[in-house]
């Protein structure tokens, strides 16, 4: 509603606008998920881009069958299905049944995204909330990993083999190889250089802001350093830094507009608990890896956190 008065016309607010679309952004975040695309391909080969064309066209697909289904528009053109595919894809293991993973795609889609309303409506991220789902329905595929440029040679991922009695004999991987990518883990998981890469285009790009990525690192930082020694204040920090999906996590999945805070303030408080429950898991869960869990766990937070972070509207009470 407007309202004209002389040469002003007063609307409803929102009055400050951008140019900026949901396809734009997602489009943005594609290209940032090139480099760890590359990556991925290039340590785990054909079965690696297989994953990944299978959960994105599942998801495609789930979208543009469910938009029917329910009568709503075809949304498919935002390219949202095609990142909460290329997500998931990114947080599954490379030797996973194709069929498992295109289950995931429409598990993310349907029920984590268009059930509650579709795009920005979804309280939970859909790739977590798939990977949950998958990691409850058939642990094995999901926790069975290859070793990087040979196939079919099982092996344990890098905190997993730091955390593990059972892996206790091998050899945990140089910094230098967590950090550019040749090791057993997630798609996603593996090059953190890569992940980097990415999120600074973003950074770049204004998509993301850096306060909950910072927050979140800092937090598994200081906890790992403290607690994640044989003593206190003798963890390996780089190593937790580098390993799993912390990096992959903070700047791609803890910065998802629809499931985190609004405020500076509120995405800080954010940060911070992902970082204390990954850190909590990793240190003394049964399960080696505590990022997916942690920013799931932080979403259903979300609406508590904005309701105590948002500030008051000027010339409110």
């Amino acid at each position: 509603m407007e309202l004209k008065t002389g040469i002003l016309i007063a609307g409803s607010s929102p009055h400050l606008r951008s140019d900026a679309t949901a396809r734009r952004i997602m489009l943005d975040v594609l290209i940032a998920l090139v480099p760890a695309t590359a990556a991925a391909v290039y340590f785990f080969g054909v079965r690696a881009a297989l994953v990944i064309a299978v959960t994105t066209a599942a998801s495609v697909l789930a979208e543009f069958v469910s938009n029917k289904i329910m009568k709503k528009p075809i949304t498919i053109g935002d390219l949202s299905a095609a990142v909460t595919g290329l997500l998931l894809a990114f947080n599954l293991p490379p030797g996973i049944p194709l069929w498992v993973a295109a289950i995931g795609g429409v598990f993310a889609i349907v029920v984590a995204k268009q059930l509650f309303g579709g795009l920005g409506m979804n309280f939970i991220n859909p790739a977590l909330a798939a990977r949950a789902f998958l990691m409850a329905s058939w642990p094995v595929f999901m926790t069975t990993w290859t070793t990087p440029m040979v196939d079919a040679v099982s092996s344990a991922t890098p905190l997993a083999i730091i955390k593990s009695a059972e892996a206790a004999g091998a050899t945990p991987p140089s910094i230098a190889q967590l950090f550019l990518g040749n090791v057993a883990g997630c798609l996603g998981e593996t090059s953190a250089l890569a992940i980097l890469v990415g999120a600074a285009y973003l950074v770049v790009r204004r998509v993301i802001t850096l306060e909950t990525p910072l927050a979140f690192i800092g937090t598994v930082a200081a906890m790992t350093w403290v607690l994640g020694g044989k003593g206190l204040f003798s963890g390996d920090v780089p190593y937790h830094l580098f390993a799993g999906g912390l990096m992959l996590g903070a700047f791609f999945m803890a910065t998802d507009y629809p499931t985190s805070p609004i405020t500076w303030k509120g995405k800080i408080i954010f940060g911070v608990g992902c970082g204390l429950l990954t850190s909590v898991i990793r240190l003394y869960g049964g399960y080696p890896e505590g990022v997916c869990y942690s920013i799931l766990l932080m979403n259903l937070a979300v609406p508590i956190i904005d309701k105590f972070t948002v500030p008051k509207s000027f010339g409110g009470a």
